[in-house]
């Protein structure tokens, strides 16, 4: 496994995030999907978050990234479903008036981390760790 590092940090902060088109439509092949692609890359470039594999399916998006720690998964999902919306309703003419001002994106999102140890792990280590003035459930 290998972790990353910032200035004071060290992390291994893993996400699998899946959004999709409002209503489910099927706008994303062609120019629309490329175009999708690039601003979603542009928006990890700026934000230090790499992407670590990714699908865009006709319907929707797929993404494995990895998120600095001074990032919030919802500030990251928020400026790359934002940004594209705006520009691919501003360039492409037939999602603008499929779309007629709407959000291109659905309301959600759905998140969940990855790592390679387990909750058990972490419980084990504190397990071992732990003294009279640790935290503990029943403390």
């Amino acid at each position: 496994m290998g972790y990353s590092k910032g200035c004071h940090t060290t992390f291994h902060h893993r996400y699998h995030i899946v959004w999709a088109p409002k209503y489910r439509f099927k706008v994303l092949h062609g120019e629309v999907r490329m175009r999708v692609r690039e601003i979603i890359k542009q928006v990890c470039d700026e934000m230090g978050v790499i992407i670590v594999n990714g699908v865009l399916s006709r319907d929707h998006v797929h993404m494995f990234v990895e998120i600095p720690p001074h990032i919030s998964v919802s500030d990251f999902v928020r400026r790359a479903k934002g940004r594209s919306s705006r520009k691919i309703q501003q360039e492409f003419e037939h999602i603008r008036k499929r779309y007629w001002g709407q959000r291109f994106w659905g309301r959600g999102y759905f998140s969940t981390t990855s790592g390679n140890i387990t909750d058990d792990i972490i419980d084990r280590y504190l397990d071992r760790h732990t003294h009279k003035n640790g935290f503990s459930p029943s403390s």
